[in-house]
């Protein structure tokens, strides 16, 4: 049985995980690297968790989570189809089960919001970790001094605090946002996010919960 551990150990995962990051910083987009994939995993596989469901499933959420963007390695283009392909190849190799692997490349082959749909339990969990994942340290050091010149930058460097919240007893998953207003006005936040945010109540609507966006206290979705 292939682990997360073991995926997080792998060095080819890991040179393409690097390398994919490194192709997007060139073309200036927001940290794609190891914080991301691990923030990814912990969600995705936290939120599966708290939703009851069985370790195996947790875990193949995590792997799932921390693979999705390898395809950026190919191109920005169809990178959640590239990925799949290319997690396919890595997880065959390392000796998962067939039916494992069609879990997980379904799931990384639908996570961008282009083509994505929450087919199954594993893409619905990873849609929300992805999509949720705005924070200040995602800006590049280099791009900070630009901000005011590009939208997605601006928007991810006035997020202060971030924090996903599974509240099983509301039926509904929240992603609360401290935002500093002086450096990004609230709409340019759905100006850029809007079209993320609504494939996130797609999928939480996958678990039979709603999603919600609560930005300096105040629900604005």
């Amino acid at each position: 049985m292939v682990t997360f551990q073991e995926i997080r150990e792998n060095e080819d995962i890991k040179t393409y995980i690097k390398m994919a990051d490194e192709t997007l910083a060139s073309m200036k987009f927001t940290e794609h690297s190891f914080a991301h994939v691990v923030r990814c995993a912990d969600v995705a596989g936290g939120i599966l968790e708290k939703l009851g469901y069985d370790d195996r499933t947790v875990e193949l959420a995590k792997i799932a989570a921390y693979m999705h963007d390898i395809g950026n390695v190919v191109n920005r283009i169809d990178h959640a189809q590239s990925g799949a392909v290319m997690a396919f190849r890595l997880l065959d190799k390392m000796g998962m089960k067939a039916e494992e692997i069609a879990r997980i490349v379904t799931a990384i082959g639908n996570h961008d919001e282009k083509t994505a749909y929450p087919v199954n339990e594993i893409a619905a969990a990873l849609i929300i970790a992805d999509k949720s994942d705005v924070r200040r340290s995602r800006v590049r050091v280099e791009e900070r001094a630009t901000i005011s010149e590009d939208i997605h930058d601006r928007v991810n460097f006035a997020v202060e605090k971030s924090r996903l919240a599974v509240e099983e007893q509301d039926k509904k998953l929240v992603l609360y946002l401290t935002v500093d207003e002086n450096i990004s006005r609230i709409s340019e936040y759905f100006e850029i996010f809007l079209d993320r945010m609504m494939l996130c109540r797609r999928a939480a609507a996958y678990f039979g919960m709603n999603f919600e966006v609560n930005i300096n206290g105040t629900t604005v979705m």
